[in-house]
């Protein structure tokens, strides 16, 4: 595969250390961008977020594979969106393949659930495209082989209790990149959604299935997920690499969860 440069947001674990493994297993060069002192955003939510030495690590880890580097981000800031593009082609030469993953849940009945909360997660999960898309559109246009994957959810998908401010910006993140694959088909950038089913990320470990342990996360989705196992961030990477690579599919939100969303 021809080698490309992507810059996966949110890459310093969990789903986005995955979809950076596998481009880089694919020959692609690889910048992860996350949260850490330097982005000027906190990382402290509902769960613990990404930090500036998770995200040294995860580079010296896959460092082994490819080349790989890191910068830091706050993807509802704009200008830190704007620097993390400049620091991808200032180091490897161009951007031809933008990963929006950075994301975040909360979860909790609508009569209780916090407007900061609704605003934080709209800002990271759904503005955060939109700052990172406007930010490397210029370079992206510049590619002979340019894609945009967004990372989705089976959430954006079918609702579901307690997950109304998380489930709208999923359905919003679906409608964003139907929107964006038609505008862009003209420059030749391919857009999709990659809609995770369940992967153990601190989302669920920490959060939705909290105190409840791996064991039992591992239980719950034997009984739940028809194909008997929770989803993998190498499940998410290797779905990743695919809707940055076909040449002729853009628009799709593929739902990758061992048949737990069929549509």
């Amino acid at each position: 595969m021809t080698k490309r440069t992507v810059l996966v947001t949110g890459g310093a674990r969990g789903i986005g250390k995955g979809i950076a493994r596998a481009f880089l297993l694919a020959n692609h060069k690889v910048m992860i961008a996350d949260l850490g002192a330097d982005a000027g955003g906190s990382n402290t939510w509902n769960y613990n977020l990404a930090s500036s030495s998770a995200m040294r690590e995860t580079v010296e880890e896959l460092a082994e594979f490819g080349e790989i580097a890191c910068v830091a981000l706050d993807v509802t800031n704009k200008l830190s969106c704007d620097n993390a593009v400049a620091v991808t082609c200032e180091t490897f030469g161009g951007l031809d393949v933008l990963a929006n993953n950075a994301g975040i849940v909360a979860s909790g009945p609508i009569e209780d659930f916090s407007e900061a909360d609704w605003d934080s997660i709209f800002d990271v999960n759904v503005k955060g495209i939109y700052n990172m898309t406007r930010a490397a559109l210029g370079a992206l246009k510049t590619s002979s082989n340019a894609a945009i994957v967004n990372t989705a959810s089976i959430a954006g998908k079918k609702g579901s209790a307690n997950l109304a401010a998380y489930c709208a910006s999923k359905f919003a993140v679906v409608g964003l990149t139907q929107s964006l694959a038609l505008e862009f088909a003209p420059h030749g950038i391919r857009v999709n959604a990659l809609c995770p089913g369940i992967v153990g990320t601190a989302m669920w470990l920490d959060h939705l299935m909290a105190n409840q342990g791996e064991a039992a996360f591992e239980e719950r989705m034997h009984q739940l997920v028809p194909m008997g196992r929770p989803q993998t961030e190498q499940d998410m990477g290797e779905a990743a690499v695919y809707l940055a690579s076909s040449p002729n599919v853009t628009g799709v939100s593929l739902a990758v969860a061992g048949g737990l969303e069929m549509n």
